[in-house]
């Protein structure tokens, strides 16, 4: 199953992440493919009585999903679980995860991040019985797109905590390195931001490379 997520807020076709995580969607086929889209349908962030349950649950030392509802002990409590359960559920569905993830404040978008924040609840995402990652097997493809210049040897490859946040988290839920790809289309903001003027050629070419790059990783 494909999970296609998209962050943006700009839900027209302007949105280059859209663009890109479309081009993939379609080039990978697949008629199994779920859609979620965190501007028209988004995650609530997280409660105190998410992280409530979440001690609770690791006091019993990271319980499956199947057995949390047994330690639940609140309405609010419920509620948390069952909106974090169907998003649990549908990730580990997953053979492969799509994200499409603009540049915001040199960061995330915060409905991506309440996305990862809810999912990421304590053992939903590991084997109890070996301790290993359930989602060492699943291919993550993250398209980013950054209105300026961010990448390696940049004037302003420091700011880029988009990048370093992303591969660090799914590093760290065991999604292994040569499963998880990051595909950045830079400069997209060429045609507005006057102190990006003579580098179209740059952002049309990153842009190119971009979609070609997530063609090929779609079609393998």
């Amino acid at each position: 199953m494909l999970l296609h997520i998209d962050s943006s807020a700009d839900t027209t076709a302007d949105s280059v992440t859209r663009q890109l995580t479309e081009t993939f969607a379609r080039t990978h086929g697949t008629a199994d493919r779920r859609h979620r889209d965190l501007s028209v349908e988004p995650v609530p962030p997280i409660t105190p009585a998410y992280t409530t349950l979440g001690r609770r649950v690791e006091r019993e030392g990271f319980v499956p999903p199947a057995k949390v509802p047994a330690l639940i002990e609140s309405a609010a409590e419920q509620r948390e679980w069952d909106l974090t359960l169907p998003l649990v559920t549908e990730l580990l569905a997953a053979d492969t995860v799509l994200l499409g993830v603009p540049m915001y404040n040199f960061s995330i978008p915060a409905g991506l991040k309440a996305w990862i924040d809810r999912v990421t609840f304590p053992g939903a995402l590991t084997d109890p019985d070996t301790g290993e990652s359930l989602l060492r097997d699943t291919r993550v493809v993250v398209a980013l797109a950054r209105g300026g210049g961010y990448g390696p040897g940049t004037p302003r490859a420091h700011f880029d905590f988009q990048t370093p946040y992303l591969r660090a988290y799914f590093g760290n839920l065991g999604v292994p390195p040569e499963h998880l790809h990051l595909v950045a289309a830079e400069l997209t903001r060429v045609d507005v931001m006057p102190h990006l003027a003579g580098l179209e050629d740059l952002a049309a070419g990153s842009l190119a490379l971009a979609r070609a790059t997530l063609t090929a990783l779609a079609a393998a």
